[in-house]
């Protein structure tokens, strides 16, 4: 297919390129599918579509934690221990975002320095844009088009500012909560939601002077999940102590990753859960979808200010300039 010289890739450009395992097209797809540009959208979704067959196929791991306890530091080690066993590795490394600026640290690249340098790994660091939780708008089209390009293992870090990481446990296989020792009452580093979302809870650091911290703090948290209901009936979430930065415990860690992957899809349950995130994904795009189409009407366009006005001046209700806006859009009648 003929393209011009100034022109951007074609669909077909993109397709066969992330196909072929083509980093740089691979890149460049995933800056499609994160632009905020209208003109780019139609073909975000034509090159999803026609990759759709191609996707599925990875194990889909999330980590979280504090900033701090040493994500980018054990996943570059454990993105080197599968890439030694013959995986290709993704890391999908959200960043926090300035709702004043805008602007986000897009460092992972450098804290993930052996990994960024291995031809069977891709790092990309993408902005939140002030998603709650962490997670960017696009993952889930990221992750598609990582597991196309041919890597079996995409691993989304979140920055782990526990508001809601239910975000990325809604589209991951497995949802891994890395903790520390040694920081006074442990059980009050964390809440209880995130516990009781987590598959694993690893307790890093866990060498020198803090293994004996480690051991006790994984002991407790051992008894907090005891009183706690599991979310599967096959599977009951470990707890393991480790450290990112001895190479400690993460083989056992990937064992339990690769074990529970075997336990719920004997018993169907890896299945059901890649469908609830596939409906979970379509219901995302539809309030995307919804609240753009809000704000293109020009009708809601040129009344949405002074209505932000009489909300923020305390004389209007925020419930009524809701109804006004899908009243104005034929949404709903008043």
């Amino acid at each position: 297919m003929q393209r011009a010289a100034a022109a951007g890739p074609t669909l077909d450009d993109y397709v066969a390129g992330v196909h072929a395992g083509d980093r740089a097209m691979l890149a460049r797809a995933i800056t499609l599918v994160e632009s905020s540009k209208a003109a780019h959208a139609a073909l975000a979704q034509q090159v999803l579509q026609a990759l759709l067959p191609s996707t599925g196929r990875a194990l889909r791991l999330g980590v979280t934690g504090v900033p701090g306890v040493g994500k980018s530091t054990t996943i570059d080690q454990l993105g080197m221990n599968l890439i030694g066993a013959g995986h290709k590795v993704a890391v999908l490394a959200v960043d926090p975002t300035s709702k004043r600026t805008g602007g986000s640290i897009l460092g992972d690249k450098t804290r993930m320095s052996r990994l960024a340098q291995e031809p069977n790994a891709f790092i990309r660091p993408s902005p939140t844009s002030g998603t709650l939780g962490g997670v960017t708008r696009k993952t889930r089209e990221t992750m598609a088009l990582a597991e196309a390009a041919g890597f079996d293992v995409v691993v989304v870090e979140t920055v782990g500012v526990g508001q809601s990481e239910i975000a990325v446990a809604d589209m991951v296989d497995f949802f891994l909560v890395l903790l520390l020792a040694g920081g006074g009452d442990d059980l009050q580093g964390i809440k209880k939601g995130i516990i009781e979302i987590a598959d694993m809870i690893a307790v890093n650091k866990a060498d020198g002077d803090n293994v004996t911290r480690a051991e006790r703090a994984a002991a407790e948290y051992r008894a907090a999940l005891q009183i706690l209901t599991p979310q599967s009936a096959t599977w009951s979430p470990p707890v393991i102590t480790i450290s990112g930065r001895e190479n400690t415990g993460l083989d056992a860690m990937w064992a339990k990753v690769l074990e529970h992957r075997d336990k719920t899809a004997g018993s169907g349950e890896f299945e059901e859960r890649r469908q609830r995130q596939a409906v979970a994904w379509m219901h995302d795009m539809l309030g995307d979808r919804l609240m753009a189409g809000l704000l293109a009407n020009p009708k809601v366009a040129e009344r949405l200010p002074s209505l932000e006005a009489d909300v923020r001046s305390g004389r209007l209700l925020p419930t009524l300039a809701v109804d006004e806006i899908l009243c104005l859009c034929g949404i709903v009648t008043i």
